[in-house]
């Protein structure tokens, strides 16, 4: 599903235009972005739990030529789903 088809779907299930719809999304989007970049982790009831983590800074090697690298620490985005969506997906 591609995102034109999900705000068709979300606008008909909600009853609002497909313009509505985005403005939503990019809301929602928005919110949490300033969550994350605070630290925060957003936790959707049903649906799982979104936060940043930190991976810390590891040494890579390239199979081909076997150099050595260190990969800088950075920042990730994870998702957990909750058990209700886990035992819904079975």
């Amino acid at each position: 599903m591609n995102n034109k088809q999900f705000l068709t779907e979300l606008s008909g299930k909600c009853q609002m235009s497909a313009e509505q719809a985005a403005q939503q999304i990019q809301t929602l989007i928005g919110v949490m972005e300033n969550l994350w970049q605070n630290g925060d982790s957003v936790s959707l009831s049903g649906f799982g739990v979104l936060e940043v983590k930190k991976k810390n800074e590891r040494v890579s090697v390239n199979p081909t030529t076997g150099v050595r690298m260190l990969v800088p620490p950075k920042l990730v985005l994870t998702y957990k789903p909750s058990s209700i969506l886990k035992e819904k997906l079975k």
